[in-house]
């Protein structure tokens, strides 16, 4: 493992560890990752709207994750939208233009996630290269009324001052190449 490598995945701990792990709104459990990897983007519900049970989750694919797979959840019904990529991609030589836009899990009856109690909903893909900010917009339905975690600060502002914030992830600069993990 080269230095620049084990100080940039150091980082990366770092501000996972520190992150605000808070469910006041639906975050990442680990929200940051080196760019050009593989992540498993585990997005955490952490209470209802106003006390009422979630009974779906849909979440907007980042434009730059690539190769995005869902995770099937027991007692929840998995739907996907697939369509026109706002950012193709190459795969071994092969120009990707369509893909995951989308994906949704649905409680199947009598299976509502309570507001008393947290869960993970998974998909996987792969991170550009390049550094910064990659933003999971996040629609929560419940049994009774909605919250769109879309929200995205503008350029130098935080997301602690939203009322809605998506679901961030902090790319960190990697020497690693490639970006594709099976």
């Amino acid at each position: 493992m080269s230095f620049s490598f084990a100080i940039k995945f150091a980082a990366a701990c770092a501000v996972s560890a520190c992150a605000c792990t808070s469910f006041a709104h639906i975050v990442l459990a680990d929200p940051a990752a080196l760019g050009n990897t593989g992540y498993s983007a585990a997005l955490r519900v952490g209470h209802g709207c106003n006390g009422s049970a979630t009974t779906a989750i849909r979440v907007t694919v980042p434009a730059g994750f690539k190769g995005a797979k869902p995770m099937p959840k027991a007692g929840w019904v998995l739907s996907t939208t697939v369509g026109k990529l706002a950012t193709p991609f190459d795969d071994h030589g092969k120009p990707i233009t369509e893909g995951l836009l989308a994906v949704t899990w649905t409680a199947a009856p009598g299976n509502a996630l309570p507001d008393a109690y947290f869960d993970e909903f998974v998909l996987r893909g792969n991170l550009p290269g390049e550094a910064g900010a990659m933003w999971f917009k996040v629609l929560q339905t419940c049994e009774k009324g909605s919250t769109d975690w879309a929200d995205i600060p503008a350029a130098g502002a935080s997301a602690h001052d939203l009322k809605s914030p998506a679901a961030m992830l902090e790319i960190i600069p990697s020497d690693h190449v490639g970006g594709h993990q099976h």
